[in-house]
């Protein structure tokens, strides 16, 4: 049930938060800016989870509360979600606008958090001479191409702020690329018999010599697939007669996902 809506030309969306904090609200915000939408999740007043356009927890409250245009709803409903934000509502809320004008500036460097950052050279070499905060050095160890900006941020446990600096000052030293190693495929089922074996998945010859260019890829083993249920490693072979704009899987393999032939689907290399 919507119980509150407006402009964020007329409110802010800080005031509107701190509102629903002050009477001890419960339910989901739910803001659209243009083509993009955010939803902070209110228990008992707090905003205790957000999902943003590229980024959940606290990094998604901070991008969904810079937004000055827009419209919102407040819809009451029980929360069933995780809880990622631990801040109190004025806590949260001062962080945010103290670190707006820095995400604002790393996100203008890195545009993307889609994106795998890759270190060219290993410590002590790779920060040598640099001034990095101890707190940004934390996601260093996750830094391993394989992984991407999203991924580091939700395994190290340091926010958006904190891996995006470390990493500008490592880009500006020539010590970090930025690569794209993920593709676009569709699913289609792996044709088996008695010299092809289903205990992997399939892809074109052309990607492995496409990842093979970039830096840290070498011989590739397993890839990551990535589709709208969750993600997954499997190992891979790169076949000559293999469709570059499909990827072969096996067929008791997408029954298991749920996954009907034809799925779209992104894929990149895993260690």
């Amino acid at each position: 049930m919507s119980t509150l809506r407006g402009n964020l030309q007329s409110i802010s969306l800080m005031d509107v938060v701190q509102l629903l904090n002050v009477n001890r609200k419960t339910g989901k915000l739910i803001v659209n800016q243009g083509q993009v939408s955010g939803v902070l999740y209110v228990l008992n007043g707090d905003v205790v989870h957000a999902e943003g356009p590229q980024v959940l927890g606290e990094s998604g409250a901070f991008e969904i509360l810079e937004w000055d245009r827009g419209e919102f709803e407040f819809i009451t409903t029980k929360f069933k979600g995780p809880i990622t934000i631990k801040r109190s509502v004025p806590d949260l809320l001062m962080e945010a606008a103290r670190t707006a004008d820095s995400r604002k500036h790393l996100r203008s460097i890195f545009p993307s958090l889609h994106v795998v950052p890759w270190p060219t050279m290993e410590e002590p070499y790779l920060t040598q001479g640099l001034r990095i905060f101890q707190e940004d050095r934390r996601c260093l160890p996750f830094l391993d191409g394989y992984r991407t900006f999203l991924e580091v941020m939700n395994v190290s446990e340091q926010s958006e702020v904190s891996v995006l600096q470390a990493c500008a000052q490592l880009k500006d030293a020539g010590r970090l690329v930025i690569m794209e190693p993920a593709v676009s495929l569709t699913a289609m089922p792996l044709k088996t018999g008695l010299f092809r074996k289903g205990d992997h998945v399939e892809l074109s010859k052309a990607h492995e010599a496409r990842w093979q260019r970039m830096g840290p890829y070498g011989l590739v083993l397993n890839v990551r697939l990535q589709w709208p249920e969750g993600p997954a490693v499997e190992p891979v072979k790169f076949v000559k007669d293999q469709n570059e704009g499909t990827i072969g899987i096996p067929k008791e393999l997408m029954q298991s996902w749920g996954l009907p032939e034809g799925s779209l689907m992104t894929v990149r290399p895993a260690p």
